[in-house]
Formats: C-alpha cells, structure tokens, sequence
C-alpha cells in the first residue's frame, strides 16, 4: 500500500511539472513568423532601450521575450533588406547599394535568381506568406516594369505596400495592393496605419481561408524615416520634451541604457560634434523641439500598430506559437533634407528630416550613423518574443550573442524545418550566410567566422570581441567591443598583426561576395555628419 502511495505521488508530481499539452504541441507544430522592420531607427529610440518615446507594445514583447544587444544590420534601407529577405550578404544577392543597376554583379539594384527570399523558402514548407509596408528592393521602381521582382513575384501571396523607399506618409507614392499600382484616399489616410491595418487584415483572412497552414508576415514600416510626418494628436504628447537639447537628453538616455544593463557604465561614451543648444533662440530651440517630437510622434504610431497586431495574433489565438521579431534597418539618419513645398512642419505638405543632433541623440552611445559601417551606423534592436520556445525563466533577458539581418534567414529555416535547396527553379541557389539565432533563445553561442560590411566604401569586419572598420577613403580602424562598444578609442597601431590578419579576411570575403569591384564612386556627396 504505501509503495502504491508513493508511486501515485511521484505519477501527480510527474503531471504537475510536464508542460502542458498546448505547449508540447505549440513546439511540434511549425510556427508562425512575423518580422517587424523600422526604417532608420536609432538604436536607443524605443522604452526597451533606453528611450522616453512611449512604446508600450515593444516594451511588453520584450517584457516577455528577449532583447538582443550586439544586432547588426548592413547601414543603409536596400542593402539591409536584401540580406534580412535572402540570407546573404547583400551583395551577393544582387543590392550592394540602392536600386540603381550598375551592372556589376554585386550592384544589380534588385534582387537575383541565385537567392530565395524568406517567402520563396517558406513556400517550400508549407507556409504562406504574406507583406506590408516597404520593399525597396527594386529597379522597377517606376511602376511600368514588370512586376515579377516585386513581392508577389519573390515568393509573396499578398501585398501592400510601396514598391519605392521613403516617400509621403499621407500621400505615398508607388503603393501597390498584390500586383496592382493604386492610389491612397485623398482624406483620412496615414500610411503607417495603413500598414498596420493591412497586416492584420491578412492575419484575419488566414484564420478564415488558411488555418490549417503556418504563415510568414514581413511588416515593413516606413517610420521613423524622414519626411517628418505624423498625426496632430500623437505629435502633441511630445511637445516641449526635447527642449533642453539633444546633449543633455542624450545623457539621460545613456543613464537609463546603463540601468536596463544595454550600455556597460564603464565604456567611454564618444562626444557628439552637434551644435549645442547653449546660445540657440527660443525660435530654433521650438522647431527643433518640434523636429524631434514629431520623429518621436511617429515612433508611438508605429508601436500602437504592432500593439494591435499583437492584440489579433493573440484574440485568433495564434500568439502563443509564433516567432515575432522586431529590428530596424539601419541605425539614425543624420541626413539633412528640407524639400517641402511649404505648409507645417509634420504636416502633408512638409519634406523634411530631423538632423545631425537628433541622429546622435538616437544613436545613444554609438559613433556615426546610417551610411557608415561604425555601431551607430548598423547597430539595431532586436526583440525576439515566441511564448511556445522561450520559457517564463529567460523572459526579459538580455543576449549578448552578435547576431546581424542574414541570420534572420536562417532562423526561419530552423524553426520552420525547411530544407534550403541549392538549386530552385532552374538557378543554382547561393549557400546560406546567416546562423539561426535559436540557440541564443536558450543562451547558446552562436558559432561563425565572422560578420562582414561594405556600404559606399565603408567597411568593417567582426570577429568577436575584435572589429575592423573604416570610413571610406580613411585607414582601417580596431576595436574590442567588449571593452569598448561605442568604437571610442582605436588601438590599430598597438595591434598591427590582428590588423592585418583581419583586413586579410575582408578582402577575400568580399573578393568572393560580389564586393568587389567596388560601386564606381562618383566624387563622394558630402554628407552633414562625421
């Protein structure tokens, strides 16, 4: 009797602990995967690291996931999106530099048949697949081309979006619905609601049409890329909270980036060579205040719409299984842009960027921006939330494991169980470049060679802790990132063996990815930063 007691016990104990059926069958069955994308984010502009700018909706999925903080993109919107959709350097795909066809392997301005997009491979298993937002990843940007390198020519079964890149958020150009070229309504449009709309359009209709089938969602936003367009309403929540001026705010920034454990207090912070506000009239001091509150503005309105994404996945009852990962393309745009024919400021009838002193704001700690290849330029948040494979005990917790957009490739291979062919419909298939990020769920290693950019001549290499970088035409500068993230003090000349043996690496990475021979530079556009 008492042998039958303790067995009965030991039975009881053995249910309580064993997972929950729908957890056991959330992880054999496929799951879904959505990828959010900003366009030109700042590496510490939303609350999760370290911004003031309210974004509840990421907050809570990094409440409940994880949080990524050495996660690179490639600096610049095509290039990015040609490595996060095909696995590759972007070169080898065919988008070394924007859309333009410059004739040269690496710099086709589109996508080649030697890749698959994430849709393509997807495909193969089963899923469907379906995009919002911005593609930007073709030369037919006129929209008389064909259209089989738009999305639903790349592996897509719905779309809407635009074909070309920035544009008017209330009037935008090239926006497209599946195959077909159409226009905005003339009142009451945005198109960052717009997007968000649509994606949880297409989540409905799957539930209704395509239930039995995973599914793939890109949601491509175009916020907080300039123009510098938002709503009234979401604008006047920050107006008045940038005037101290970008050098006092961004100390702040730093402060809560030390206290949420993404920035170590002991790495030296590299100054900004932004004017200070110190001497500014009331007047300069309001519009700037306004340029920032209206970036900010246009942050919140792209987090209320993944709010409510989130809220659909979970009311069809399809969160606890699917893979959600936020990133951003490229670090913060110090571009300045004042092409506007007039009107408001955030306003349908403005063209305009926010500037050098904000960009360095939104970058935080890190050096340079969007264009260059050093942290500011192609360091990105990544949030990865999947309630099924990321158990209570890891949630919240930060992942040190570098990462960059070519292993988001990858990553939706792992979890999917798509075989990725190396021949696909009658074109050899370059092998994949990225890693899956699935072992970093679990606090694994990730093992590589290395990480490796060119953009406009910038160039930089990554073999953890020690990186490689140079600005285009200057010499090649090294860093431990362990030591020093922000890329403040180059040590190159106390380490000439690892220099060479690094810049070694470079060139025969890019001597076999279609890098070389470089874009042909016309005379380098002088840019308003350093």
């Amino acid at each position: 009797m008492t042998m039958r007691i303790h067995l009965t016990a030991i039975l009881a104990a053995l249910v309580f602990f064993l997972p929950s059926p729908a957890f056991c069958q959330a992880k054999k069955s496929k799951p879904n995967i959505v990828v959010i994308l900003a366009d030109d984010l700042g590496y510490s502009d939303i609350g999760c690291y370290g911004s003031e700018i309210k974004t509840p909706s990421l907050d809570k999925l990094a409440k409940n996931g994880l949080r990524f903080t050495n996660f690179f993109n490639t600096a610049r919107c095509c290039p990015s999106r040609a490595a996060l959709m095909t696995g590759l350097y972007s070169h080898q795909a065919g988008v070394g530099h924007m859309t333009e066809n410059l004739k040269l392997p690496g710099y086709q301005g589109q996508l080649n048949r030697n890749c698959l997009t994430i849709a393509e491979l997807l495909r193969l298993a089963g899923y469907r697949s379906y995009m919002v937002g911005k593609w930007h990843l073709s030369n037919n940007e006129n929209m008389k081309a064909p259209n089989d390198t738009w999305p639903m020519g790349r592996g897509f079964d719905r779309f809407y979006g635009t074909i070309p890149g920035a544009g008017n958020y209330f009037r935008p150009n090239g926006l497209v619905r599946d195959k077909t070229p159409i226009e905005a309504p003339k009142e009451g449009y945005y198109y960052t609601d717009a997007i968000s709309d649509n994606a949880i359009q297409f989540v409905q209709d799957h539930k209704k049409d395509h239930a039995a089938s995973p599914f793939f969602l890109y949601v491509a936003y175009t916020a907080p890329h300039w123009p510098l367009h938002a709503l009234k309403e979401d604008i006047a929540k920050y107006r008045g909270k940038y005037r101290a001026g970008w050098d006092v705010l961004r100390t702040e920034r730093h402060k809560k980036m030390v206290d949420l454990g993404i920035v170590n207090a002991k790495w030296k912070v590299p100054p900004s060579d932004a004017k200070p506000f110190k001497g500014l009239t009331e007047k300069q001091i309001d519009e700037l205040d306004l340029r920032m509150a209206i970036y900010a503005a246009q942050i919140d309105r792209m987090d209320q719409g993944i709010g409510r994404i989130i809220a659909t996945l979970e009311k069809e009852g399809m969160l606890e299984n699917t893979l959600v990962m936020f990133m951003a393309d490229n670090g913060a745009c110090a571009e300045v842009i004042e092409r506007g024919t007039g009107g408001e400021l955030g306003g349908p009838d403005s063209f305009s960027s926010y500037g050098v002193g904000w960009a360095w704001f939104s970058n935080g700690f890190l050096r340079l921006f969007k264009h260059w290849v050093h942290g500011g330029g192609v360091s990105s948040p990544l949030i990865v939330h999947w309630p099924a494979n990321i158990p209570p005990p890891s949630r919240g917790q930060l992942r040190s494991q570098p990462g960059h957009l070519i292993d988001i490739m990858a990553t939706c291979v792992d979890v999917s169980g798509a075989k990725y062919p190396t021949e696909h419909q009658g074109n050899k298939v370059t092998p994949l470049e990225g890693k899956s990020l699935v072992p970093a769920f679990a606090g694994k290693a990730i093992e590589r060679e290395a990480i490796y950019w060119e953009h406009e001549g910038n160039k930089a290499v990554l073999v953890h802790p020690w990186k490689l970088v140079a600005k285009h035409p200057g010499p090649w500068e090294l860093y431990n990132l362990e030591a020093d993230r922000a890329e403040s003090t180059d040590i190159a000349k106390d380490q000439p063996e690892r220099v060479r043996e690094l810049a070694a690496r470079w060139q025969a990475w890019a001597e076999r990815s279609h890098v070389l021979p470089l874009r042909p530079y016309a005379k380098d556009k002088k840019k308003k930063a350093n």
